[in-house]
């Protein structure tokens, strides 16, 4: 039977009268990978700094935390120490090499030089930089040194995988190589906490995701369950074409942003006899719907909002 990794009850915390979190409560089993989902300020970093005590909640707080039993506020090298962190900003040193980088932090873990060398071999090739051992960090893309991140944040082989944001900017085969990685992790029993914007990223690697908005939880659950439970199945989206003529009926539910009109229904029927009304079979797509469209649903399309 497995255990909780996570647990945080009725999270708190306020920057200079700024709600950032209110009353935030999930649980992360352990070897499960979980994904925090929201726009930019939802509260999502200041809820995992929190976990690894970087970020302390309100003094007043009455919140229970606690990450493999050990609790924030007053463990938190306990937590790093068995922790992996990968946060938003690129923070290697560019003046020194990919293996140094990675010495100097298995140094920190008290790593004698012989396992740390043989570990470092293990995470190079893992994340398909072994070529790329001896070169300094400014020679490096954008993907290599996201990727170099990572295999920091692998060297003290931790419990706990914390991502921030892993994939952001990056090349699909850069994501899809990372993606595949974590799931290695997850199945060899780390659990994972990560952010991301890209829905299916959170999708293709969470068990369960929980959407954040304005620092509180909307929803949360399994992606599949979420979709399935929260909006309709089959969603028709219309561009470049005349919509003036369609209106919302009790077969679909309307939703226009910008250019495009997106018409949602429990019926492909009814979304396939709208398509009769366009010439050429173009400037419409008929799909499923997707985790984005009951993201944006709940969380609102305009930037605004």
């Amino acid at each position: 039977m497995k255990h909780n990794a996570i647990i945080v009850e009725g999270a708190s915390k306020t920057y200079k009268n700024i709600r950032a979190l209110n009353n935030v409560s999930f649980s992360v089993e352990e070897g499960s990978c979980f994904g925090l989902l929201g726009p930019n300020g939802a509260g999502k970093t200041t809820m995992m700094k929190i976990l690894y005590g970087k970020t302390l909640l309100d003094p007043a707080g009455k919140e229970n935390i606690s990450v493999f039993g050990f609790e924030p506020r007053r463990h938190e090298l306990q937590i790093k120490y068995l922790a992996g962190i990968v946060p938003q900003e690129d923070n290697l040193d560019v003046e020194l090499t990919v293996l140094q980088n990675l010495m100097i932090y298995s140094r920190f873990y008290g790593i004698i030089k012989k396992d740390a060398l043989q570990r470092i071999e293990y995470l190079l090739d893992f994340m398909e930089l072994t070529e790329k051992r001896g070169s300094k960090i400014k020679e490096l893309s954008g993907g290599m040194r996201r990727r170099l991140i990572i295999a920091r944040a692998l060297i003290n082989d931790p419990r706990l995988l914390i991502l921030d944001e892993p994939t952001t900017g990056l090349d699909p085969q850069v994501r899809h190589l990372i993606w595949d990685n974590l799931r290695k992790l997850r199945n060899q029993g780390v659990t994972i906490l990560l952010t991301t914007h890209y829905m299916e990223e959170a999708f293709q690697i969470c068990d369960r995701i929980m959407i954040m908005h304005l620092g509180e939880t909307i929803m949360e659950g399994r992606p599949v369950d979420l979709i399935r439970d929260n909006i309709e199945p089959f969603v028709l989206e219309i561009y470049d074409q005349d919509c003036s003529g369609i209106t919302e009926s009790s077969h679909y539910r309307m939703e226009k942003t910008g250019t495009r009109t997106l018409l949602y229904s429990q019926d492909i029927t009814a979304l396939e006899k709208t398509t009769e009304h366009f010439c050429g079979g173009r400037g419409f797509y008929l799909r499923q719907s997707n985790l984005e469209d009951l993201f944006l649903k709940v969380t609102g399309r305009n930037l605004d909002e």
